[in-house]
């Protein structure tokens, strides 16, 4: 099967800066949130590989550019590193070298005609205002955050037209306050939901400070919706993956791109007891606010059922008192990472978008296959043959542009990632890029057999791969 990809389609590539960076250059109380939980649970890091080195982008971003140009990347989104671009957060006294260095990263991607695209805050929360204010408990962290966002706009407006307030902005506080299962492990369900609004609030005050300051460039948000199936037809599946899908995805979907909340999920945090604070003035401002685009990240399917089991009145609310996961018999796994392979995902929310989202423009900004210990794959002269990757990027791009050509107004597919990096905890066990990074050879590059195949596609702007409609 031949597609044509759209000329002005995006093939991209993305990470982040706490994820590349390392610690070169960074000085005494510029932890972010990352830094301060590998610093205090190091061992539930992947062979003890963390932030503090990660893929030394400090000092190698060059090749990584390199690579990108050889390749023909479109496009390369990555994050400033809050904790970094200040030395004092609260005096907003900016970190010159670090502003140096992103100058210099913006610039080396434009001499490449490689556009770069920006988010600003991609978990990197300063651990300073994390110990002062508890994060994004606090209206102060909000209000400093936009007027970090207003200082990075007049540093880099000029040249960076496409910009994202946050990546994954439910994560963070889900892992933490929600399951308690990182660092600093403390269960609080309504302060998961305060953190939710605050940097629903914060999107909207940002989004408002960018379009005031008149720049010419666009910007949005980077959510992780996760693409929800009820088990069956029953109504009883069919309200669990309901109610999944307001805690999890429309909490930050609907104020967005819609500016309200689903008024169901208010009435279910009343019921609870986990309403956030708020006024209207607050409600208004989110409502006035909305993003010019989306960037979306899909890795894997979410498939939920009915509880099984009555819920221990004992244990704090958790929205899994609504459903429970379940396990798809015969589904296709990515054995390393422990995910379903379901491409089909891209066309559903692509017609999600379109259907429910008034179709705003939108791209793929994160969508990958991490693979634990490729160098069993490598071949003589030392180069990964990771046709895994290459079949994986194929069938969800495939089924993105079918979404295209249904009407989507998808604007491209950006991989993740660009190299090899680090993620939380799982740290380097499971690679993700087109170059790999080699710990035991001063982090240097090396082009995988995926990297030749994205170039490929690229100049062709013609993906060739079986019919997937039935995979």
């Amino acid at each position: 099967m031949k597609q044509t990809i759209p000329e002005n389609f995006i093939l991209g590539a993305g990470s982040s800066a706490w994820q590349t960076e390392g610690w070169q250059g960074k000085n005494e109380g510029q932890d972010s949130y990352l830094d301060a939980w590998y610093k205090k649970e190091n061992f539930v890091w992947h062979e003890g590989y963390g932030p503090a080195v990660a893929t030394n982008f400090m000092e190698k971003y060059q090749d990584d550019i390199d690579h990108m140009q050889a390749i023909g990347l479109t496009h390369y989104r990555t994050s400033i590193n809050w904790s970094r671009f200040f030395t004092d957060y609260e005096e907003l006294i900016v970190d010159e070298a670090y502003v140096e260095h992103v100058n210099n990263v913006i610039n080396a991607l434009i001499k490449a005609n490689v556009e770069p695209m920006l988010c600003l805050e991609h978990y990197e929360l300063p651990a300073y205002l994390l110990e002062k204010y508890d994060g994004w408990s606090s209206k102060k962290v909000v209000e400093l955050f936009v007027e970090y966002a207003k200082i990075a706009f007049a540093r880099f407006g000029d040249r960076v037209k496409s910009w994202f307030v946050f990546n994954e902005p439910v994560v963070v506080q889900t892992r933490v306050y929600l399951d308690a299962i990182r660092w600093p492990h403390e269960q609080d369900t309504a302060k998961w939901m305060q953190w939710n609004h605050h940097k629903v609030l914060a999107t909207a005050k940002v989004v408002a400070a960018y379009k005031n300051a008149g720049y010419e460039g666009r910007i949005g948000t980077i959510l992780n919706p996760e693409v929800t199936y009820a088990r069956s037809t029953s109504k009883a599946d069919q309200k669990a993956a309901h109610i999944f899908d307001l805690f999890y995805n429309r909490v930050f979907l609907d104020p967005a791109v819609k500016g309200v909340y689903p008024e169901e999920l208010l009435s279910l945090l009343k019921k609870h007891d986990i309403l956030f604070e708020h006024d209207a003035k607050e409600l208004e401002v989110i409502k006035e606010n909305t993003v010019d685009f989306l960037g979306v990240n899909l890795y894997f399917p979410k498939r939920v059922q009915a509880p099984k089991h009555a819920w221990n009145e004992n244990a704090p609310f958790h929205p899994e008192m609504y459903y429970d996961t379940f396990e798809l018999p015969g589904r296709r796994m990515n054995k390393s990472r422990g995910w379903e392979i379901y491409p089909k995902l891209m066309y559903d929310m692509a017609m999600r978008i379109k259907n429910e989202y008034d179709n705003i423009p939108w791209l793929i900004t994160e969508n990958g296959m991490g693979i634990e210990a490729e160098e069993q794959f490598m071949n003589d002269t030392g180069e990964v043959q990771d046709d895994y990757r290459i079949d994986f990027i194929g069938e969800h791009l495939s089924w993105l542009l079918k979404a295209v050509e249904a009407g989507s107004s998808c604007e491209g597919y950006m991989l993740w990632a660009f190299t090899d990096c680090v993620s939380p905890m799982n740290a380097f066990k499971n690679r993700y890029g087109l170059v790999r990074i080699d710990l035991d050879n001063d982090r240097s590059r090396s082009l995988k057999k995926s990297g030749k195949w994205y170039k490929q596609i690229i100049e062709q702007r013609e993906l060739v791969s079986e019919d997937n409609e039935y995979k």
